[in-house]
């Protein structure tokens, strides 16, 4: 009996993946998620590493998604180890989608504390959606040693990531808002007020003025 062939993707389909058009992109990627073939898983993820196009990169995610998890998610651990950094963001961004909970052993802290931001923020929005009950309080401390990193669109994500672990962060909130560094306090500050009210503005200038105002001398 001979051994069915192997399923080659349609060169049309990767073409278009990777065409100067990010509509032509887009919808490529649309494609591949509405006809989910594990042919294109390593097309897909080649694609995410290099893909400039927020939207595009998006539906690269879904699609991804749709491919048979036993396959998909081996393949994106891979990428954390040995991908460039957006290959690993956007790795870390899938599996929190996929949200396989065996996957948060992956979640280092070398991912967590990564130098690139994008990768960084990455592993946080991961790290909040597949922590166990039972690691939460350390990651809250592990997430808030990083306070007032990067700027503004860094420290926001880093205040939403705490913020979605609920008020167990109190603790290393209070911690933070006595740290002799004005903008440690700052970030504590606007953190506390996102926990309070996840609509507020991220308005870390106020912040920075009133932890001014706290650590002037009498």
């Amino acid at each position: 009996m001979n051994p069915t062939p192997e399923r080659s993707v349609d060169p049309r389909l990767l073409a278009a993946l990777s065409t100067e058009n990010a509509s032509t992109r887009l919808q490529a990627a649309l494609t591949a998620g509405t006809h989910p073939d594990p042919a294109l898983l390593a097309p897909l993820l080649a694609r995410c590493a290099v893909e400039p196009d927020f939207y595009v990169r998006d539906m690269l995610t879904w699609a991804l998604t749709r491919l048979p998890a036993a396959q998909t998610v081996p393949a994106l651990l891979a990428e954390l180890e040995s991908g460039p950094a957006q290959a690993r963001s956007q790795a870390l961004h899938t599996l929190s989608k996929i949200g396989d909970p065996a996957t948060w052993s992956t979640i280092t802290p070398e991912l967590l504390r990564d130098p690139d931001d994008e990768v960084a923020r990455s592993a946080w929005r991961a790290a909040v959606v597949l922590v166990p009950d039972a690691e939460r309080r350390a990651l809250a401390a592990e997430l808030a040693g990083q306070l007032a990193r990067g700027g503004r669109d860094v420290q926001r994500s880093l205040s939403r990531a705490l913020a979605a672990l609920g008020d167990l962060i109190e603790p290393v909130l209070a911690t933070a808002k006595t740290s002799p560094d004005p903008a440690v306090r700052a970030h504590a500050l606007v953190t506390e007020q996102l926990l309070r009210d996840p609509d507020a503005a991220f308005d870390i200038d106020a912040a920075k003025r009133i932890a001014a105002l706290d650590g002037a001398p009498c």
